[in-house]
């Protein structure tokens, strides 16, 4: 029996209100496809009824191929945009797209072609509304019978990007190492003006401390969002008991990620990790005065997204004759052995499934012995949130991360089918 062969492209192009989104489907004649096909010009729905793909009357081109409005046809204006440019687009984008090669001639018969088409009520200019929407065929095609995007490229993209109609780029930690500023200090305006002071960067996350929530609430969390729209924020929740309720506080306020002391009951951790991942936001583990974090972190059924190891400010400040230094490095040690723990956990695209991140008081000196030892992220307090020059401050911070420090200019794009992305080691 032959094949049934099924592609599926997708492509956007051109700016509003003329721009043109294609989603098309190829495949067989008598597959799927082909039934589809059928069903959908033998029984139109209103404002959405399809057409066949006409170079001109009585031309269609080959595949045989199908038009279907994504936008409901209202009136004669709206008819006329799609049985005049786009029409005309989509069949000499599918001709052209034979006579170069990118549909083999000896499917011409067997194959159909089934068009989604976008085209905006307030789109007016007919020659843009025929090139945005022949581009877009043709490279819909291009990507659909190259199975475009291979999974590496998703990988490398899907936490860059930020969807142009959406408006809103989610952020999620990507690009380790960072910085994370701990806005501790009780003052909503004193917070504010630090994180409108920082310089643009993705390596910044930003951290509302547990003082700042006891005196303000987690609703005080939106209040920095609205200075710091696109940077991933961390509620310092310290949670030890009904983790799921004070996550899904968080999680209302626009918190990116919520943090639990590893001190509470295992039953509880559980509890609070399930709830946050369940919400699609972090969680965080904060190891602080825990004695042996590697066997309660193994007591976990659920795996965090961010292990802390955490000397707090009180133990740092009665540190007395004893070396400050010597006692951050002994704690540090534990980053590579938290590494080896989740070592057979990591991700499908090969990256750490948990992070690890080291708190207590960094600057630029001692950060680069957290950095060597694997460090993820640096929670960095005073030295940056109480500094007369705080973007200075958070410049020097900076400079000890290895690669470039401010924005990825990579993630600005629009059509970039490459080969940027190398094959992934698991294949």
């Amino acid at each position: 029996m032959a094949k049934n062969e099924y592609f599926i492209g997708e492509a956007l192009i051109g700016e509003a209100p003329n721009l043109a989104h294609v989603d098309l489907i190829v495949g067989s004649k008598d597959g799927p496809v082909g039934i589809s096909f059928a069903n959908a010009l033998s029984t139109p729905s209103k404002g959405h009824g399809g057409l066949l793909a006409a170079i001109r009357p009585n031309l269609l081109s080959k595949p045989v191929s199908l038009i279907v409005p994504k936008v409901t046809i209202a009136d004669m204006e709206d008819a006329n945009k799609i049985f005049g440019p786009a029409q005309a687009a989509v069949a000499k984008g599918i001709a052209d797209a034979v006579e170069e090669g990118l549909i083999p001639m000896n499917k011409l018969d067997e194959w159909v072609i089934i068009v989604s088409v976008f085209i905006h009520p307030d789109a007016t200019d007919y020659r843009k509304i025929y090139q945005f929407n022949y581009g877009a065929t043709k490279l819909a095609i291009q990507r659909a019978l190259k199975n475009y995007p291979p999974i590496e490229k998703i990988f490398y993209d899907k936490d860059r990007a930020k969807h142009p109609v959406a408006g809103i780029r989610v952020p999620r930690l990507w690009r380790p190492p960072y910085i994370q500023v701990a806005l501790d200090h009780p003052a909503l305006e004193k917070q504010i003006k630090v994180v409108k002071d920082l310089p643009k960067s993705d390596r910044i996350i930003l951290e509302v401390g547990t003082p700042f929530l006891k005196k303000y609430g987690v609703e005080s969390i939106k209040q920095i969002r609205e200075v710091a729209r696109e940077k991933f924020i961390v509620a310092d929740l310290k949670t030890l008991d009904v983790g799921k309720l004070e996550v899904d506080f968080a999680f209302d306020a626009t918190a990116d990620g919520v943090v639990a002391s590893g001190l509470a009951a295992t039953a509880s951790l559980d509890k609070f990790i399930m709830e946050a991942q369940r919400l699609g936001i972090h969680a965080f583990v904060d190891t602080m005065e825990v004695q042996n974090p590697i066997e309660k972190l193994s007591s976990l059924k659920q795996i965090p997204d961010v292990v802390i190891i955490h000397r707090g400010i009180d133990v740092e400040q009665s540190a007395g004759d004893k070396s400050p230094d010597a006692q951050q490095r002994q704690r540090w040690s534990l980053v590579p052995k938290i590494k080896e723990l989740y070592a057979s956990k990591k991700k499908t695209s090969g990256k750490d499934r948990v992070l690890v991140a080291v708190a207590g008081g960094i600057e630029p000196n001692t950060a680069t012995y957290a950095i060597e030892q694997g460090a993820d992220i640096l929670i960095v307090g005073r030295f940056i949130a109480s500094a007369k020059d705080v973007k200075f401050a958070m410049r020097r911070m900076l400079s000890v991360l290895p690669g470039y420090q401010d924005i990825d200019l990579k993630r600005i794009h629009t059509e970039d089918d490459d080969n940027e992305v190398k094959k992934a080691t698991w294949d």
